[in-house]
This record gives C-alpha cells, sequence and structure tokens, in this order.
C-alpha cells in the first residue's frame, strides 16, 4: 500500500468548461491524467485529492467526473476546493461517491498508521489581497481544520493535512493553519489550488517542522505524486 497525491483535476465531462483556456498544458488533460494515473497507481494504493474536482454547478452534474476518477486505480479521498460549487451536504456528496472514494469534512479518514485530515483552507493574512470578508472565512476554515485534527485516532503515528489553499501567504508566514498543525504534530501537509505563475508562490519542502508539496495536476505534469 502506497499514498499519492493529485489535486485540481479540474474535470468537467457534464459542464461546458475546457481548461485549454489556461494554456496549451490543459489540452485533453483528463487523458492526461488517466495515462499518468493507471501508470503510477495500483489498486492497493490510496490517493489524495486536494479539491477542485469538478467544473459542475450542480451535485448531479458532478456525477460523471466522479465515476471518471472512481473508475482509475486505488481509493481516493477528497476535500473541497473553492471551485467545487457542485458540493452540497457531506451527506448528499457520500452518497453521490463512487466504491473506495471519500470525502472529509470536520473529520479524518485514517490509513494505516496515518490519519488523514484536511478542510479546504483560504487565503491568509499578510496576503496581497487579504480582506476583511477573508478574515471570516479564514477564522471558519482554520476552526475547521482543528475539528478534523481532534477527530484522528489518537492510536495513529502521523497525522497529515490536506488543504485546497496553500497554508501560508505568499511570503510563507506563519498562520493560524500553520499554528494548529504545529500543535497537532503534522508532519505533511498537501495543497493545490496554484497554477501557472502561482507555481513560484509554491511553499514546498520542510518548514515549521511540516513537510508541504504542492500537488496541482499542472505542477505534477498530471502524474500522481508518490507520498510515502
Amino acid at each position: 500500500m502506497r499514498i499519492f497525491a493529485l489535486g485540481d483535476p479540474h474535470l468537467s465531462f457534464a459542464a461546458n468548461k475546457p481548461m485549454d483556456i489556461f494554456g496549451s498544458k490543459w489540452i485533453d488533460h483528463p487523458a492526461k491524467i488517466k495515462e499518468e494515473w493507471t501508470q503510477t497507481v495500483t489498486r492497493d494504493d490510496w490517493v489524495l485529492i486536494p479539491g477542485d474536482i469538478s467544473w459542475a454547478m450542480q451535485l448531479e452534474e458532478a456525477k460523471p467526473d466522479l465515476e471518471f476518477l472512481g473508475a482509475l486505480p486505488g481509493k481516493k479521498i477528497m476535500i473541497r476546493g473553492n471551485h467545487d460549487y457542485w458540493w452540497s451536504t457531506i451527506s448528499k456528496v457520500r452518497r453521490l461517491l463512487p466504491p473506495d472514494m471519500y470525502a472529509i469534512q470536520n473529520d479524518s479518514i485514517r490509513i494505516g498508521d496515518i490519519a488523514i485530515c484536511g478542510t479546504r483552507g483560504w487565503d491568509c493574512p499578510g496576503g496581497y489581497n487579504f480582506s476583511e470578508h477573508d478574515r471570516q472565512v479564514y477564522e471558519r476554515e482554520v476552526s475547521r481544520l482543528e475539528l478534523s485534527l481532534k477527530n484522528a485516532d489518537p492510536q495513529t503515528k502521523e497525522r497529515w493535512v490536506m488543504l485546497h489553499y496553500p497554508p501560508t501567504n505568499e511570503k510563507h508566514q506563519e498562520s493560524g493553519f500553520i499554528e494548529i498543525m504545529k500543535q497537532y504534530d503534522v508532519s505533511v501537509c498537501i495543497y493545490g489550488h496554484l497554477h501557472g505563475e502561482g507555481h513560484r508562490n509554491a511553499l514546498l519542502n520542510e518548514r515549521f517542522g511540516i513537510r508541504f508539496q504542492l500537488v496541482a495536476c499542472d505542477y505534477l505534469n498530471f502524474r500522481p505524486l508518490l507520498l510515502r
């Protein structure tokens, strides 16, 4: 059993949202995801998907996108991204998920000796475009991360966190997300959201005692990244 991650698939089988408007790298990107995934992941592996799964606006419209991911090898754990407008109540989302596909919201999932926790996240204070409206959402998301970490099985040896947004501002200053992760001894944090020129702002490698990794599809050339 291995654990991989690949975020921001931005699928749109039932929505008219071609990703190639964001550059040639995204041309026919579902085929790229399928090819790289099937060459990398086996049925016994896990894949973490930190949000922006589907461009669908309604829950039923997301079904073909979820079925596409569900048909790929391995078991999948996902969180909500900022573009996942289709994400309704967690109970409705879970009823729609294919077999071996799981969603985290204010809770956690155990994989062996690792507790997988997470929340969407948000822009962090000190960022170039941070506003007072952002503060309200940011503080709520910090609280949700703590709820998820509190839910973690105390028998696990490690806690990993999935966020959709990066856990810091562009200057990589400490944030509430970092403080909570340090408090709960998180060892790994993966995130997506950053695309194109945004890759330059990626928080990578070890900092604050935590290993960070950007796993957005286009950053990884659509190939799931082996974490363990």
